[in-house]
């Protein structure tokens, strides 16, 4: 599944420090604006105890975790609408990924210097939303001179997107973005013909400070920040980014002790790993059998054959039936044998909706 997430917001906020943890990749990190122009991108793992479970389960050669994709997109300033600060090239960059995750700096550091002068993460987030809405206002108004001269025809396929598209323009002058306009599903369909950027979904990345990574509940700005997210239902994610570039380079117990030791159970980097992927209404199903166990993403909805078809396109050609457990199901009876004896292994066939944590085996002929 080549679904990506934009990490994105205003320059000096930490988000090449946050991509540098994720991936590793080294995208350059420095305390000045515009520090990254091309967008970097990198795979990262998804965190699933699920997979280290199975594989002492069935004692595989080798185990193949799922993985994601995150592109570290350059510093929005106000006005890149109108090409500001390089801002046709980042938001055609932010026009790529699937979704987004703003990075806002909830933290103070006179060292790191901030693009307006004081550290207001409403204004930051503002200033980058109404960027976005600005751009997605003039792809509609362009399309809306196009369609309006066919509506007054009585054309009814234009008159029906000409509907659509002056309900997204009053939504843009509003300030609001196209994911909170309310659409049946047909004129959905529409929508995501347009590339709006502010029709992806969106959560956001609080940066605190290392003094605050345990427990951020008395910090003022991200108080704001959940605050704001809470009103467009998005989710908000608290790291260090100084940290977490920290804890990248940690493994197995070294990593859990320097958790322990900074009182959190689980990084923010993991979190954030996870919210995106949930974001994108991805899961992840499995195979486990002696050569290898591995998990692999699929998109919720997905029937039986699309997902055989993830791992080669003649599983989905030659589909005849999966043979399926649900995890829970094959851990509580140890053994794939054991959970067949007990009747929890299906043959499941073509309608088949797969379910997050499936282990599954693919019968195909071609």
């Amino acid at each position: 599944m080549a679904l990506t997430a934009g990490i994105v917001g205003l320059p000096n906020v930490g988000k090449s420090t946050l991509f540098n943890a994720i991936t590793q990749a080294g995208a350059e990190s420095a305390n000045y604006p515009f520090c990254t122009i091309d967008p970097n991108v990198g795979i990262v793992e998804v965190p699933d105890e699920r997979l280290q479970k199975l594989t002492e389960l069935v004692k595989p050669k080798k185990t193949i975790p799922t993985a994601f994709e995150f592109t570290d997109i350059a510093g929005i300033v106000k006005g890149a609408s109108k090409g500001e600060g390089l801002g046709n090239k980042f938001l055609s960059h932010i026009r790529e990924v699937d979704a987004i995750c703003q990075v806002v700096r909830c933290f103070v550091d006179e060292n790191i210097t901030h693009v307006s002068g004081k550290v207001d993460p409403i204004s930051d987030i503002e200033t980058i939303n109404l960027e976005l809405i600005l751009a997605d206002l003039e792809t509609v108004e362009k399309r809306l001179s196009r369609v309006e001269k066919m509506a007054k025809q009585k054309d009814k396929d234009a008159m029906y997107e000409h509907e659509i598209l002056v309900k997204l323009k009053d939504a843009f002058e509003s300030d609001q973005p196209a994911r909170a306009v309310s659409f049946t599903d047909e004129q959905l369909r529409l929508v995501k013909q347009l590339h709006l950027l502010t029709i992806k979904p969106i959560l956001y990345v609080a940066n605190v400070g290392e003094d605050e990574v345990a427990d951020a509940s008395n910090n003022e700005y991200v108080a704001q920040v959940r605050e704001y997210a809470s009103k467009e239902g998005a989710e908000v994610i608290v790291v260090c980014a100084k940290i977490e570039s920290e804890i990248a380079e940690l493994e197995g117990e070294e990593k859990d002790m320097f958790l322990e030791e900074l009182g959190i159970e689980e990084s923010g980097l993991d979190q954030l790993i996870k919210a995106s992927y949930q974001l994108l209404g991805l899961a992840t199903y499995f195979t486990a059998g002696e050569q290898e166990v591995r998990a692999w993403t699929f998109k919720k909805g997905m029937k039986a054959p699309e997902c055989a078809g993830i791992i080669h396109t003649d599983f989905e050609r030659g589909f005849i039936r999966a043979e399926t457990v649900a995890y829970e199901e094959l851990v509580t009876n140890g053994s794939m044998g054991a959970a067949r004896e007990a009747g929890k292994v299906r043959l499941e066939g073509k309608e088949y909706i797969v379910k997050d944590g499936d282990v599954m085996h693919f019968r195909f002929n071609v």
